[in-house]
């Protein structure tokens, strides 16, 4: 047999392979791959949501509202995240933060700085208060209108301890003074705004969005001292331990940016978070006039300078730095730290 004829039966047999496998695979005429061998991409396990136990205030409250919208409205789901809310004092927080036993939470600024003195492995990676939300008020009759007028005066407070002391210091030191030029009056048990009401004291501590505005409710105008024009000190806003995130930064940082959606919203129509918050704590239902005046002033104490420049979450660092160095001066900074031992931008959702 000639080489040509037998390179000719050769191919015919290659070809003739070839058509079977072609078959096989699903070519013309080829016959149906039983349908349970086939994967229904419906069928494929789902994606597990990753889970982050969150940290917020003690009472839940309207003050809460951008996170009850973001779970509501489905944003941590879309984010792949699986939420649970644990409500915690401040102190417990920061330590549960820095434990890792709570993921993220809210923390003081002021409370950060000492904490992370004295070794406890957090970090502030969002601003959700730009406006130092502690403030001293009193009825507007009282004639205080300035740090100066609280000389020789009686004021509540519920402790020496926290964030309001800090700012009591902070405006008496503003006009030359310390708590040694005032009368302190203490209410463990949060009492002071009666206080102020039936004039067992001349002013107190308390915060932008509660107390002056129950005072107002109640037919008393109040007059309200702030301190952001004095002293820059950080206002509450989101904290995560050391080692969190390095192991769930990405899911740390869906979480943050789920947040801030839900506090534009709220910003542009507060009616949206007065309804998530209702919807989270129902006996809010029953108030509903005090629980809009608060979210308002809950609102407007989000952005500060930093926040209105860059968006809400921004990080103000030359503020944190100028509020070591004030802490620092009360004696509570055990350890020197810096700003870098304190804040993380990076999971901000503009890295601000």
């Amino acid at each position: 047999m000639s080489q040509a004829r037998h390179r000719s039966r050769h191919s015919a047999l290659v070809l003739i392979v070839i058509a079977v496998l072609i078959a096989a695979c699903g070519g013309p005429g080829a016959s149906s791959v039983p349908s349970s061998t086939l994967v229904d991409p419906s069928s494929a396990p789902p994606v597990t949501p990753e889970k982050l136990v969150v940290g917020l205030g003690f009472i839940p409250s309207v003050q809460f509202a951008q996170f009850y919208l973001a779970q509501q409205a489905g944003y941590y789901e879309a984010a792949g995240l699986d939420v649970e809310f644990q409500n915690k004092i401040d102190p417990d927080l920061i330590t549960l933060v820095g434990q890792g036993a709570i993921d993220i939470g809210i923390g003081d600024g002021t409370s950060v700085i000492p904490a992370v003195s004295n070794g406890i492995p957090v970090r502030y990676v969002a601003t959700i208060y730009g406006r130092f939300p502690n403030i001293v008020f009193a009825k507007a009759s009282s004639g205080i209108t300035s740090a100066a007028d609280l000389r020789g005066r009686k004021i509540g407070t519920p402790g020496r301890y926290g964030s309001g002391w800090i700012m009591l210091q902070a405006l008496l030191g503003s006009a030359g003074m310390t708590t040694d030029d005032v009368e302190i009056i203490e209410y463990p048990d949060f009492t002071q705004r009666a206080a102020v009401e039936q004039g067992a004291v001349d002013a107190a501590t308390g915060f932008a969005n509660n107390e002056p505005i129950q005072l107002e409710l109640g037919g008393e105008p109040a007059s309200v001292l702030t301190i952001d024009a004095i002293t820059p000190l950080p206002g509450p806003g989101l904290i995560a331990g050391v080692s969190t995130l390095e192991t769930r930064h990405d899911a740390i940082a869906a979480f943050v940016a789920a947040t801030l959606r839900a506090m534009e919203e709220i910003k542009v129509d507060p009616a949206l978070g007065l309804d998530a918050a209702i919807a989270a704590v129902p006996e809010l239902a029953s108030q509903r006039e005090a629980q809009t005046a608060v979210l308002a002033a809950t609102i407007a104490a989000w952005e500060g300078t930093a926040q209105e420049a860059r968006g809400l979450g921004a990080i103000d660092r030359d503020g944190w730095a100028a509020s070591i160095g004030f802490l620092g001066s009360l004696g509570l900074v055990k350890d020197p730290v810096a700003t870098d031992d304190l804040v993380r931008d990076d999971l901000l959702p503009a890295g601000g």
